[in-house]
């Protein structure tokens, strides 16, 4: 009786092993199924409610399809501009970010000291101040720039002292271990850093460097009131020029929203490559 008994529980088994893909296939088709279900709701109900917004508001007369059409190259050639401040300040900013993070660590107190200054000061300021600060004080003591690179350096400038805090964390983060092996290694304390901890800083810092850039690139638009033409700057010139600013901020705003949708997917996509390289490790 045992024996069949102990020979059923191993038939059993043995079908449940022979069904278990099938099963676990079933499973992966359903949860596919469900997923892609729930994007096409979410894509139908942005849809919906954005076409609906946009027919309500053609209807009662307040978009021009024609003025929207003639005005829009000149509008959209703002884009490159926008992009061009962006990169070219969260690149500035990140250099401003490393050195003021090494001040900030420093056991040098004069260092600490201004590295510290830099950080309270920009925090402590609003970005638009510092902007036009820049552009219309400093040429009273004979420093005058374009409004171009006046821009990307107050953006970076800005910008530089929010990513401080944001490598500092991010050296602090890299174990005392791997340094103190190092320095028993002969390594200098600059080696160390250089090889050795910031690279393994920026890999931690990544995923925040990506939310300021993101941050950064709806805030370059605040660079329109020193004159950079770029997209806020297009879309107000037209729009003032022709008394239909509704259409043409709605345009730049539009373009704002796109290019924060592409780099938030893209940064996501980022995120999970490192996530996949990390589990591998």
């Amino acid at each position: 009786m045992a024996r069949g008994y102990g020979s059923g529980a191993a038939a059993g088994e043995s079908l449940l092993e022979a069904t278990r893909p099938r099963i676990l296939e079933s499973i992966d088709r359903s949860r596919t199924r469900q997923r892609w279900r729930f994007r096409f709701w979410f894509a139908a109900t942005w849809f919906a409610l954005i076409g609906g917004l946009v027919a309500a508001f053609a209807l009662a007369g307040k978009i021009d399809p024609a003025f929207l059409g003639t005005w829009a190259p000149f509008i959209l050639g703002g884009v490159q501009v926008t992009l061009l401040v962006s990169v070219s300040a969260i690149v500035l900013a990140v250099i401003f970010a490393v050195l003021g993070a090494l001040g900030r660590i420093s056991a040098n107190p004069v260092l600490y000291s201004v590295a510290s200054l830099y950080v309270s000061l920009v925090r402590g300021t609003p970005l638009l101040v510092q902007i036009i600060f820049f552009y219309q004080a400093l040429p009273q003591f004979g420093l005058v720039f374009d409004a171009l690179p006046t821009g990307i350096f107050a953006l970076a400038f800005n910008y530089g002292a929010y990513l401080t805090e944001i490598f500092r964390a991010g050296i602090e983060a890299v174990p005392r271990g791997q340094v103190e092996a190092a320095h028993a290694l002969g390594m200098t304390p600059w080696a160390t850093m250089r090889r050795i901890v910031l690279p393994q800083a920026v890999r931690i810092v990544i995923p925040a460097i990506g939310n300021e850039f993101i941050a950064m690139t709806k805030d370059s638009s605040l660079v329109s009131v020193i004159t950079v033409q770029e997209l806020l700057w297009r879309a107000q010139r037209v729009g003032n020029a022709n008394f239909r600013s509704f259409e043409t901020l709605l345009l730049a705003a539009t373009v704002y929203w796109i290019l924060t949708i592409i780099f938030s997917l893209l940064q996501g996509r980022l995120e999970n490559r490192m996530a996949r390289s990390d589990r591998r490790i």
